[in-house]
């Protein structure tokens, strides 16, 4: 006789979805893969970014560097921003990240199966309106993405950093940053940061 599966365990398990919270495509839900360390930003986390950011992104140009679920680089095209790129390595989220823009038609984002340290590297000067940082937090890649970021935005744009602990100016310092807003949702610290020359909402 077979066994039955562990109902906990199966459900623990289970892939599940967010959705996104606002713009074109609101309501929306995208699935999240049982992939370990994958941890898809909240939906009231969401929420509270776009509304520090402004609901209206039109024409803003976006990477979101470790895209997982999308739902981060989503929201921000959802909201109009006209070029979004959503950086991934594993390749079942690339495929699922490409089955998305298809189902949306969303012909502003662009999914590239790549290395986020690198493609942020390789956008040095691009200036980009808004960078999101939402790293496995057991990577140890928060410093090194910060340090990529910063080149690729443009002098007033902005930076979203997704983190299991609270930064401060003085963590920032080095590399010119300062936060803007904080916000803490559980085990999640969320950050919007920009230079430290740039003031102001």
């Amino acid at each position: 006789m077979r066994s039955r599966p562990d109902p906990v365990t199966s459900a623990r398990r289970a892939p599940h979805e967010v959705r996104i919270v606002g713009g074109l495509w609101k309501r929306t839900r995208l699935p999240v893969a049982d992939k370990p360390g994958l941890r898809p930003t909240p939906d009231r986390v969401r929420e509270t970014l776009f509304n520090w950011l402004g609901q209206d992104l039109t024409g803003w140009r976006c990477v979101d560097a470790f895209a997982g679920t999308g739902a981060l680089g989503l929201e921000a095209a959802s909201r109009g921003a006209a070029q979004v790129l959503l950086v991934e390595q594993d390749p079942d989220l690339v495929a699922t990240l490409r089955g998305l823009k298809a189902r949306l038609a969303a012909e502003t984002v662009e999914v590239r199966r790549a290395n986020g340290l690198s493609v942020l590297k390789d956008l040095a000067g691009s200036g980009q309106d808004l960078i999101l940082l939402d790293p496995p937090f057991d990577a140890g890649l928060f410093d090194k993405a910060l340090a990529a970021a910063v080149p690729a935005l443009r002098e007033e744009g902005w930076l979203y950093l997704e983190a299991p602990h609270r930064w401060s100016d003085e963590a920032l310092q080095a590399q010119g940053l300062h936060v803007e807003r904080h916000l803490r949702a559980g085990a999640v610290h969320a950050h919007l940061l920009r230079r430290a020359a740039a003031t102001g909402p």
